[in-house]
């Protein structure tokens, strides 16, 4: 059964780097299989100075390749592929990807969850140069600086409230002539003299070169466009996109516990409704989104992954 793996962790964010570290150093058979490249969503972050003990100026990238290789010098393995099929229910559980099948006792499932984008023009081009969808990652580069929050919900409006400790100005951007936050949220977001808001409006446009300079607004109710221009002295603008996140569960949808909004539900050990399946990361509903708390999934998942091999082995 040398073929059979202890665990397989499907994602290599974070959280499964975190969890092939743990269990990799457990001496569990571990293999991590990702389908694209590791480091999940901090792979496109710019600066992590908020991990702790991060070294001064550490990227997403340099983070995301210094966990990937403690758990390589562990023992981990590494597969490349997209995961299509999964049989997890039996003791012997199998994962079919694109380019093989794969077989363990326990799986880790940590791959991640993705911010939902406006879709417009220049979105995509200025990630990380001035648009950006965590306020809690982001927020401290924009000291001084006017910032747009584009939503109106929750968490938009709470991510609002906390940019003010920040940016000089911050203005939210809702397609709906309300917000949808509770209204207790409301209330501090609208005593906030910091605080402005811009209802019936969609981004239409980001624009600069490099950085963002500029924002086209379109009215959800005239169709009338309006163009806001950075500050001259400031020479940019911040665009935090906060209208909520995917989870990347389509596959699992008939086999493991999900709830409504599309998350992996577990309890605080990480274990699913599925024995021997554990979730760990973004992809689990939770209040706070950063690395630290998806390395944290990934120890716990890891350690429970181990204990409950041991069991069955």
């Amino acid at each position: 059964m040398k073929d059979i793996y202890d665990v397989i962790i499907l994602g290599a964010g974070p959280a499964g780097l975190s969890a092939g570290i743990y269990a990799a150093r457990a001496k569990m058979k571990t293999l991590i299989i990702e389908k694209g490249v590791p480091g999940g969503l901090i792979f496109t972050t710019s600066e992590v100075d908020n991990y702790p003990g991060s070294m001064e100026n550490a990227t997403g990238p340099v983070l995301s390749e210094r966990m990937k290789q403690q758990a390589e010098e562990f023992g981990a393995e590494f597969v490349t592929d997209e995961i299509i099929k999964m049989d997890i229910i039996d003791d012997i559980k199998s994962v079919e990807g694109s380019l093989g099948q794969y077989k363990s006792r326990a799986i880790i499932i940590a791959t991640g969850a993705v911010p939902k984008t406006i879709g417009c023009k220049g979105e995509k081009e200025h990630i990380g140069q001035g648009v950006s969808y965590c306020a809690t990652c982001d927020g401290s580069f924009y000291s001084g600086l006017e910032v747009f929050v584009v939503g109106g919900g929750d968490a938009a409006v709470e991510e609002a409230i906390f940019l003010t400790r920040f940016a000089r100005k911050v203005m939210i951007v809702h397609r709906r002539d309300e917000l949808r936050a509770a209204k207790s949220i409301q209330d501090k977001a609208f005593k906030n003299d910091k605080i402005e808001f811009r209802f019936n409006s969609v981004v239409e446009e980001i624009r600069g070169d490099g950085a963002v300079e500029s924002v086209v607004f379109k009215d959800t109710v005239t169709g009338e466009l309006t163009e806001y221009k950075a500050n001259p002295e400031d020479g940019i603008v911040g665009v935090f996109v906060l209208i909520g996140y995917t989870p990347n569960t389509e596959i699992l949808k008939e086999i493991i516990a999900i709830d409504a909004s599309g998350y992996i539900v577990t309890d605080e050990r990480m274990a699913t409704n599925v024995k021997g399946v554990y979730a760990a990361g973004d992809i689990r509903d939770k209040p706070l989104r950063q690395v630290v708390t998806a390395v944290s999934d990934g120890a716990i998942a890891a350690v429970e992954a181990e204990k409950y091999v041991d069991r069955i082995k």
